[in-house]
């Protein structure tokens, strides 16, 4: 087990269920609700916990103690289910929601209700791809907000055998090194006097016109 935190996944379509098996994978307890009978069935022996429920019953939620988790993920596909679900789950005292939504105005919706992440897969995604295929040297990007990421970029040329402390990434580029990728290992905890080399792909975290410059 990776740590005792645990996760509910409500609506286990194709979403939902890649979010419930990843969390399993990762060693974490995971209870998957939905409201369809033959997806619980299909699932109650891949999951630590399925259970057949309405998301749209507010006084059904309440008596399986969401609140005590520490994430709760929405993924459900109806627009109204989720967003009742989602006011339902925060007027409870819900610790941190994650809603999937399915349009820019549901995204508006659910971060009036207060939610605390708001995923747009599609949007998301599209970001994503659009970012790896643009810039030859930069692997993946992850969307933090509107104006912060994280990416993973392949070192400049300039870089090599130099020291984190001599790039000095915070100074002269806006940006924090957080990870090092050097022949297929993660160094996570990079010190100021680990050096860069040829192949090596470094994760940054800044925002997103500095770690364009860093591309260029």
């Amino acid at each position: 087990m990776a740590d005792s935190r645990q996760y509910v996944v409500i609506g286990l379509g194709q979403f939902g269920t890649a979010v419930a098996e990843t969390l399993l994978g990762m060693g974490y307890e995971v209870l998957g609700i939905d409201n369809d009978a033959d997806i619980v069935q299909s699932l109650s022996t891949r999951l630590t916990h399925v259970v057949q429920l309405d998301a749209e019953d507010a006084s059904a939620l309440q008596r399986m103690g969401l609140a005590n988790y520490d994430v709760v993920f929405v993924t459900l596909r109806d627009l109204q289910s989720s967003i009742i679900c989602a006011l339902s789950l925060k007027e409870m005292g819900c610790r941190y929601l994650v809603v999937k939504a399915n349009s820019t105005n549901h995204a508006k919706i659910l971060e009036k209700l207060g939610v605390e992440k708001v995923v747009l897969p599609e949007r998301d995604m599209g970001v994503r791809i659009a970012h790896s295929i643009a810039s030859s040297s930069l692997l993946d990007y992850i969307d933090m907000s509107p104006e912060y990421s994280i990416a993973e970029v392949v070192a400049p040329e300039q870089f090599y055998g130099k020291r984190l402390r001599d790039l000095d990434m915070r100074n002269k580029y806006n940006l924090n090194i957080i990870a090092i990728n050097h022949e297929k290992k993660i160094n996570v905890t990079p010190s100021a006097e680990d050096r860069i080399w040829s192949g090596d792909v470094l994760v940054v975290v800044g925002s997103k016109k500095d770690i364009a410059k860093l591309e260029e």
